[in-house]
């Protein structure tokens, strides 16, 4: 029998259902705190019970009991497999190949994929001095594949970011193989109006498919560079009650990150 859609649901809900659906059971993941951390738990509760979560704090295996607030919350290492230093975690796991998955956001992205968490502005005199890279430009680099979360506006998606903090499919004029990196990079952005993949020549990404009520015109007018649109174009399949029932009720109930 057909699940049906939810006809009630938030844009943060939406963005979390779709980061869910790209996990593949038994899949490795390096999770992040927020989104990405209900989208894997989402997944974990629906059609990826296998999926093994990897936390840079240095559990490996976590089933947290609890919305965990940060990367150190002791709720992390709940049923984990493993406990590892910080570096055993990058360069065991990271560094090593074995990340399947790595989840990224950022307060920019331009049309490559870069990512800025460094300053907005001039680095030398910044209008904001931003938390840094942490873990994320090795994700970017060695995660065989990257998923990236953020909601749309013109600030967050300029043409070029300030600074790259973590390097999409091309930075400074070359590609990745040309640097030498080993990842797959950014293969989905994933907004609250659309989803954007790299074009597989360019590297630019480009709107492949649209959520529902949104629109192309909607979705341009929020970045700051001329979209190209996939043909056909793809379509995404609104969260069903039972994802939202698990979100509010089970994972996120107190609403730390689904607003």
């Amino acid at each position: 029998m057909a699940i049906e859609p939810s006809a009630d649901y938030t844009p943060s809900e939406l963005m979390t259902v779709q980061a869910a659906r790209e996990l593949p059971d038994g899949a490795v993941v390096f999770v992040g705190i927020g989104l990405p951390n209900l989208a894997c738990n989402l997944a974990r509760a629906t059609h990826a019970p296998n999926l093994c979560m990897i936390y840079e704090s240095g559990a490996v295996g976590a089933i947290p009991d609890r919305v965990p607030p940060s990367i150190g919350d002791p709720s992390l290492v709940t049923g984990s497999l493993m406990v590892a230093s910080m570096s055993e975690i990058f360069q065991f796991f990271l560094q090593n190949g074995k990340i399947e998955v790595g989840f990224l956001g950022g307060a920019q992205i331009d049309k490559y994929g870069n990512l800025n968490t460094t300053v907005v502005g001039s680095y030398d005199a910044p209008k904001v001095r931003l938390p840094g890279s942490g873990g994320a430009c090795e994700i970017a680099i060695f995660a065989q594949r990257t998923l990236v979360v953020m909601k749309l506006n013109k600030r967050a998606f300029p043409e070029k970011v300030d600074f790259i903090t973590s390097p999409g499919m091309r930075s400074l004029g070359k590609s990745r193989s040309e640097w030498g990196m080993p990842g797959g990079g950014p293969v989905k952005v994933i907004t609250d109006k659309c989803i954007m993949e790299p074009n597989p020549t360019t590297g630019e990404l480009e709107v492949s498919a649209l959520y529902p009520g949104a629109t192309i015109e909607n979705v341009q007018e929020n970045v700051g560079w001329k979209l190209s649109v996939r043909s056909p174009l793809g379509t995404v399949e609104p969260p069903n009650a039972t994802e939202v029932k698990l979100l509010r009720e089970v994972l996120d109930p107190d609403r730390l990150h689904i607003k």
